[in-house]
């Protein structure tokens, strides 16, 4: 499948077009930043990284257009502290001018984290970001604790990048997450990446706890070598939780067409209602009534 294939794909589905959860824009020096980062592709993931879609903010909203994203993220997250807040103003005002973005913001443990995720709330944030492993922070961190009680009770979802892949980190991995959601059983969750590489324990969370997803983000393309294969029994599973799965893609940061991560998704075989499931219905369940229509 090449990118020119895709609307024809998604319309043999019956589908009006793709939500994708993981789409990441940034500030333009943050997003050089992370592309620099990724030019060093075989130190840091064993793999070289050549982002495909390194191109012009319009012309990435362009190929989206053009690929069918009816709806769409601008996810972003912190290193460190005293970026999460203003990171969060600029994704809602991103949003408040791109047709089909969902506003989003982030956090970090730190004092401030509280008010300014209740901040953002009050704004009409519908997704956040926690990205565990290039934070390297402990999502038990006391300084979070209220985060995670003001998104649960909101049923606001955050995509958690809390997997060990493409490298672990000191606190990614199914456990610290995992003691997350215990605390917080109502949370709404989605595992960025499928928790690769430990797909079965994270699995094991989404049927643990109701409102727990995964996506599907890099999950099945093969790029990273040391990454285990799905195997049957994760395929199964993935199959069964049907409506707990959600397109990802991690556009535009990918060292590959869009076009593959569907392709992969195909090639899993577990059914057209299946792809219609995770690929438009889920996200429009989760996140579509609060998302301003595509101007296509």
């Amino acid at each position: 499948m090449r990118d020119d294939d895709v609307p024809a794909w998604w319309q043999a589905l019956g589908l009006p077009g793709l939500n994708d959860i993981h789409v990441h824009f940034m500030p333009t020096p943050l997003m050089n930043a992370v592309w620099r980062y990724m030019d060093d592709g075989r130190q840091h993931y064993g793999v070289d990284w050549p982002v495909h879609y390194r191109t012009s903010p319009e012309a990435r909203l362009a190929t989206l257009e053009r690929l069918g994203v009816r709806s769409f993220p601008a996810l972003l997250y912190p290193h460190k502290p005293d970026m999460a807040e203003s990171l969060s103003e600029w994704a809602r005002g991103f949003a408040a001018q791109t047709p089909g973005c969902w506003p989003s913001g982030t956090f970090y443990p730190e004092p401030s984290a509280a008010r300014y995720v209740r901040e953002a709330l009050e704004a009409g944030t519908r997704v956040f970001k926690a990205h565990v492993q290039v934070g390297q922070y402990d999502p038990r961190a006391a300084l979070l604790t209220d985060v995670w009680g003001q998104l649960a009770e909101a049923g606001t979802p955050v995509v958690v990048h809390s997997g060990n892949g493409p490298r672990p980190g000191p606190y990614t991995g199914p456990g610290p997450f995992g003691e997350v959601l215990a605390a917080h059983p109502n949370l709404t969750a989605v595992i960025a990446h499928c928790g690769s590489p430990d797909y079965a324990a994270h699995l094991d969370l989404v049927q643990r706890y109701p409102n727990v997803y995964v996506d599907t983000t890099m999950v099945g393309t093969g790029w990273v070598p040391d990454l285990p294969d799905l195997g049957a029994d994760v395929l199964k599973r993935l199959g069964d939780l049907q409506d707990r799965v959600l397109l990802g893609t991690d556009f535009p940061n990918i060292p590959y067409p869009y076009a593959q991560q569907l392709a992969a998704l195909q090639g899993f075989d577990l059914g057209d209602d299946w792809l219609r499931a995770v690929c438009w219905h889920n996200a429009a369940r989760l996140l579509g009534p609060q998302a301003p229509p595509s101007s296509t």
